[in-house]
């Protein structure tokens, strides 16, 4: 398969579903050895496709079409009273802007919150090679939020700037703050920072309906949903 930029992808073999069980997958990578850059990453944004690492790719599977891209358009955002309760809860909490790049600490959050939250998943175990290889690129105009309250680390926050949007690459936090719900306070941030920014969206990746751990991504209204490559607004179930 080949864009009209002449760039060039590629499909894995069928291989096990992360997001749903019994279900075989199949994904499309952008040709690694091509050029990569900031701009045409948009444009792939914009039809579904999400970085890990230097890699671009979005699931490609014959018999299923649950993964939908989903982005919040933040003009139009509202909170609603729960969402209203987490950023009131949080407003002791101090965000860092710094550049991508590896830091202990950092790695130490993550491995414990991959421990914790997702030992069942693709991402265990943890490791720094993993971790690295999954976060970083050698292209991406990526940025790292670091949320702190009295000098402890809260959580970070993987995002790319895009000429369009944020893509909010990943989150990973102190599970043991659970009544700061802290992964709907780091989505809310960044919907706070695009606003403030006039960006016009956050990406937030794939969401998969029968997926309980996809389920957060519907309490952010209003939510666009690209079906059949357009982007359609996805209404709260």
């Amino acid at each position: 398969m080949t864009a009209s930029s002449g760039l060039k992808f590629f499909s894995t073999p069928p291989h096990h579903c992360s997001y749903l069980d019994e279900q075989e997958a199949t994904t499309l990578f952008a040709d690694p050895e091509a050029p990569m850059s900031t701009m045409l990453y948009n444009q792939l944004s914009n039809y579904g496709f999400r970085r890990s690492g230097n890699y671009i790719y979005k699931p490609q599977c014959q018999n299923c079409n649950a993964c939908i891209s989903v982005r919040i358009p933040v003009a139009q955002f509202k909170q609603s009273r729960q969402q209203r309760r987490v950023w009131k809860n949080n407003l002791d909490v101090q965000v860092r802007k710094v550049p991508a790049h590896y830091v202990q600490a950092h790695y130490e959050l993550y491995a414990n919150y991959i421990q914790q939250r997702h030992a069942d998943g693709d991402m265990h175990p943890p490791s720094i090679a993993q971790y690295v290889s999954f976060l970083f690129s050698d292209w991406s105009d990526t940025w790292l939020y670091e949320f702190y309250h009295n000098g402890k680390l809260l959580a970070v926050s993987v995002c790319d700037a895009l000429k369009n949007g944020v893509s909010a690459v990943y989150t990973f936090y102190d599970c043991h703050e659970e009544s700061r719900s802290l992964g709907t306070f780091a989505v809310l941030w960044q919907i706070a920072e695009a606003q403030r920014l006039n960006i016009d969206y956050v990406y937030l990746g794939y969401w998969v309906k029968e997926s309980k751990k996809m389920a957060y991504k519907t309490n952010f209204q209003p939510l666009e949903a690209l079906i059949d490559q357009l982007w359609r607004p996805l209404t709260h179930d």
